[in-house]
């Protein structure tokens, strides 16, 4: 596809430098924020006022907007230097008497989540570092007993409380090394089941429940840099890929005062099974636990006792695909009960379990999903949780009583159709709403639920909306296709500006179609909207649709149609709908690209080696060319074990069919990518080389998965 470009100034066209370089479409925000405990207030970091470097600590009334400094910068500077710590987060005591500044912070894998951590007393102003004689940088995940008294932290693989009245330094752990990981996790562990924070205090302050994970045997991925020095260096992950040895885990609990470790007793093989979650259910004798069986069709929760390790389930979860964990668990009526997100009626709804597991409620009933569960207030008597029962591309708010009486009632305005996103008080009488649609950016209000009554608009991105109104282009058409056997894709479509249905136009698809994910989305584009209407602009019809498997809310039977099919249900889908805009007259059929990036980039490559005649142009980013190279977790969840399903392996595989590429490709790739290896894009180099097939490839060195460094 050639790209022209607009002409300079012109404030109706775009260009990639436009988009992409000057930040001119970027959007301000409203910046970080933490909602204070009394739920009418929050705080966040803003410029300081005083002329001086850094930033104040500042709480706002919600309903007034009145500004109070609760900590100026001044108060940040370290004794001997001239300049306020430069803040990455921080984060309150419970009593919000105390606070923790994370600041030097350094990237382990997706997230900065190592530096140095600060301890400012709001009474006396007294402002320590913590770790003691620690190197820079090595603080992990530094967390407030709640009593304040005390601050656990990870470092170097070892889990340690620091006392905050004498800086006492007690090591928790003692066995932490390359392969023995105490109180954070592994590769995969914080890749597919977000583990990052592995450790957590008991309610009275006194212990300390965490994960341990033996990385031992786990196979080692290594990632060349062949670009900051004269000889390669080689970084080595742990990266347990499809069929391989997973690390074991277990969960112990251990005195904040130290010494020896309890080790809770959950059944099983630690190496193929998954301790996906844990918190204390509000009391500080037992933990709990979800623990997934390596297939992850089975889910069982569980209680452990803290004093002897024992474990009892009281709550089963199954599915003859795949089931999920709960990161979400409340619990309700002083432990009695707690809450849990299931699909086990075909769809996906919260239930509230009897602490014995014997009484089982479901709380959202009806032929919907809920999205997500935004809050769940036991002194106001409601659920509050995101739908969107008849539109799967939007996004509401709704609310149902926790008695599961009467009907659930739409808290989003009637009016607005598109995505409502919402972060919610503790005491859910208040929120910040950030309403848009996919060709309109976000705004952001402060509202007063349940009535939505709008308190004052928080950022209206009037300039952004100015710049974006300015431009050529045509409304987003949000579209459903039928594809055949009762079976419909929701989709969207972009045109040219000056669009003539007499004439026919190339057309660029632009796919995910794996289940952790959802494209066909009315919310605010980003960048991805503007690059596709930059490339509308020139003459081009952009379309985009979410086959069966993806992550939309149609439902269990929707989401599960790909199990052990990854790659091949859902390419067909994508091929039936190409078949079928094919046939629009506006189209010209010999011009059909497609792109897509990770699990679309691997769509992509299905697409043009499965079904040559349908599409002219691939180009696919940071994608598994082979799904036997990416990791365990993922991979089999969707696709079982290769010992079971190698025909689903093979034929799901974008490089099984390589040899049967006609048009054109490109690839790209960050050789420093950690998630798909670059190995993929060599590998699938070499098939296409032996079958003397030419493409395109363009390497980018020591890039990671988002291919934006250096």
């Amino acid at each position: 596809i050639g790209i022209c470009f607009a002409q300079d100034g012109d404030p109706s066209l775009l260009t990639v430098d436009r988009i992409y370089n000057t930040r001119e479409f970027s959007s301000p925000g409203r910046g970080q924020f933490k909602w204070a405990k009394d739920g009418e207030s929050y705080t966040k970091l803003d410029e300081t006022q005083s002329g001086q470097n850094g930033k104040d600590l500042v709480r706002y009334d919600f309903r007034t907007g009145k500004r109070q400094i609760v900590v100026p910068a001044q108060k940040m500077i370290p004794a001997g230097q001239s300049a306020p710590l430069a803040l990455r987060d921080y984060f309150f005591s419970a009593d919000e008497k105390q606070l923790l500044l994370f600041t030097n912070t350094k990237r382990v894998w997706r997230r900065h989540t190592r530096g140095d951590y600060w301890v400012l007393n709001l009474t006396d102003w007294k402002l320590e570092q913590l770790g003691g004689d620690a190197k820079p940088s090595t603080l992990m995940f530094a967390t407030f007993s709640p009593d304040g008294k005390k601050v656990a932290y990870v470092i170097e693989n070892n889990l340690y409380v620091e006392n905050l009245a004498d800086h006492e330094i007690t090591p928790l752990t003692s066995d932490g090394s390359e392969t023995i990981i105490n109180g954070t996790s592994d590769w995969v562990y914080e890749e597919e089941l977000g583990l990052r924070n592995a450790f957590r205090w008991s309610p009275d302050s006194k212990k300390i429940a965490y994960w341990q994970l033996d990385a031992e045997g786990v196979g080692i991925f290594y990632m060349i840099n062949n670009i900051d020095a004269r000889y390669p260096a080689l970084t080595p992950i742990q990266y347990p890929k499809v069929g391989t040895t997973n690390s074991a885990c277990r969960v112990g609990i251990v005195s904040a005062g130290g010494g020896e470790t309890v080790w809770m007793k959950v059944p099983g093989d630690p190496r193929n099974h998954y301790i996906a979650w844990m918190e204390w259910p509000e009391n500080s004798e037992e933990v709990m636990i979800q623990q997934l069986n390596r297939l992850q069709n089975t889910n069982k929760v569980m209680y452990c006792d803290a004093k002897s390790g024992d474990t009892r389930t009281v709550f089963v979860d199954t599915d003859e695909c795949w089931v999920e964990e709960d990161s979400n668990i409340k619990w309700f009526e002083d432990g009695k009960y707690f809450s849990f997100i299931s699909e086990r009626d075909g769809w996906k709804h919260v239930y509230f379990v009897s602490r014995d597991g014997k009484d089982v409620k479901l709380i959202t009933p009806g032929e919907f999903d809920v999205i997500s569960v935004e809050v769940i207030n036991e002194d106001s008597g409601y659920l509050y949780y995101i739908a969107s029962p008849d539109n799967p591309t939007e996004r509401y708010l709704f609310r149902t009583r926790l008695d599961g009486k009467g009907e659930a009632e739409r808290v989003s305005p009637a009016d607005k159709s598109g995505t409502h996103a919402y972060q919610i008080s503790p005491n859910s009488k208040l929120a910040f709403h950030t309403y848009s649609t996919m060709d309109n950016p976000p705004i952001i209000s402060m509202v007063q639920l349940p009535d939505h009554k709008i308190i004052r608009i928080v950022q209206d991105n009037k300039e952004l909306r100015a710049k974006v109104n300015a431009l050529k282009r045509t409304p987003t058409e949000f579209i459903r296709v039928d594809i055949g056997d009762g079976v419909a894709l929701d989709g969207y479509r972009i045109k040219p500006y000056n669009f003539d249905p007499a004439k026919q136009y190339p057309v660029l698809f632009y796919v995910y179609g794996e289940p952790a994910g959802q494209t066909a989305r009315n919310s605010w584009g980003g960048s991805t909207y503007l690059w596709h209407t930059m490339l509308a602009q020139q003459g081009y019809i952009i379309l985009n649709f979410d086959n069966r498997g993806t992550k939309a809310p149609r439902g269990r039977a929707w989401r599960k149609s790909i199990y052990k099919q990854i790659g091949i249900l859902a390419s067909a889908d994508q091929a039936e709908v190409c078949r079928i805009v094919r046939k629009w007259e506006y189209v010209d059929s010999t011009r059909i690209a497609i792109w897509g990036w990770s699990g679309g980039g691997q769509m992509s490559l299905n697409a043009i080696f499965r079904y040559p005649k349908l599409y002219n142009t691939a180009m696919a980013i940071a994608f598994v060319s082979d799904q036997l190279n990416y990791d365990t977790i993922y991979q089999e969840r969707f696709m079982a074990l290769p010992e079971t399903n190698a025909d689903g392996y093979k034929n799901g595989s974008p490089i099984t069919f390589a040899h049967q590429l006609e048009g054109n490709l490109l690839i790209m790739n960050g050789t420093a990518d950690d998630n798909c290896h670059y190995q993929n894009a060599e590998m699938l180099m070499h098939e296409l080389i032996t079958h003397n097939k030419m493409f395109t490839a363009v390497p980018y060195p020591m890039r990671t998965h988002s291919i934006r460094e250096r």
